[in-house]
């Protein structure tokens, strides 16, 4: 089992930036590939960003890339999101989410999931 919680969110306003973390504890996380998925008011979860249990594959969504990264820092059994020039269209629940395989883009194949942090982008 894998516990993840998730924190950094909040109200910033359109150009702003945010940097949201994700606290891994349980069993070996650092061996797990990690993901971010958002979900806005009635809308579907989506991916956004994922990378691999050493850090050096990283994927993301084409409606974030160039704006947010990920990483992580195995030591701290954390992983990050850095999230820059945010957009209306960027609010949402953003989830972290944990498999004991290769990062993927689809939200099935992940098996442990945080409770979300809101962030909430301003125009």
């Amino acid at each position: 089992q894998v516990q993840l919680v998730e924190s950094g969110g909040g109200l910033v306003q359109a150009g702003g930036s945010l940097r949201l973390s994700c606290a891994a504890s349980g069993r070996t996380p650092s061996s797990y590939a990690m993901g971010w998925f958002r979900q806005a008011p009635g809308k579907e979860r989506e991916f956004v960003a994922a990378i691999s249990w050493g850090g050096r594959n990283t994927y993301y969504a084409d409606s974030v890339k160039g704006r947010f990264t990920i990483s992580r820092d195995n030591a701290k059994n954390t992983v990050y999101l850095q999230m820059n020039s945010l957009k209306p269209e960027d609010t949402a629940i953003y989830y972290c989410a944990a498999r004991a395989k290769i990062a993927t883009t689809s939200i099935r194949e992940y098996d442990y999931w945080g409770q979300g942090t809101q962030v909430t982008v301003s125009s």
